[in-house]
């Protein structure tokens, strides 16, 4: 039997910087990608009225996420994990909304 860590390297997309966090934050994180609402959650979560541009919030989302991660490497009691989950789901989310996008082709008939 081999042992699995429980931490796990992954990539948000090509082109991002590779974060490591512990497989539950990345698996909670992606099982709450399918419930995710840009327009009402990223503006809680940034706790603003107005709604960013996509790909906008990434940098910010990005630092709050390496603050919270940090507090959370040093086992403090001010640790918040919900706030945690829900900003690794803003940054996947954002992500993949900034992603370009590969432009179709017209179909063409012979």
């Amino acid at each position: 039997m081999t042992m699995m860590s429980n931490v796990i390297a992954f990539q948000p997309r090509l082109g991002q910087p590779q974060m490591r966090r512990p497989r539950l934050l990345v698996r909670a994180a992606r099982a709450g990608l399918a419930g995710w609402n840009r327009r009402r959650d990223l503006r809680r979560l940034l706790k603003c009225d107005d709604l960013p541009a996509v790909g906008v919030a990434l940098a910010r989302l990005r630092a709050e996420e390496a603050q919270l991660d940090a507090v959370r490497r040093e086992r403090r009691a001010d640790y918040d994990v919900h706030r945690h989950i829900l900003l690794l789901i803003a940054i996947l989310a954002e992500t993949a909304e900034a992603a370009p996008r590969p432009v179709r082709a017209p179909l063409t008939c012979l």
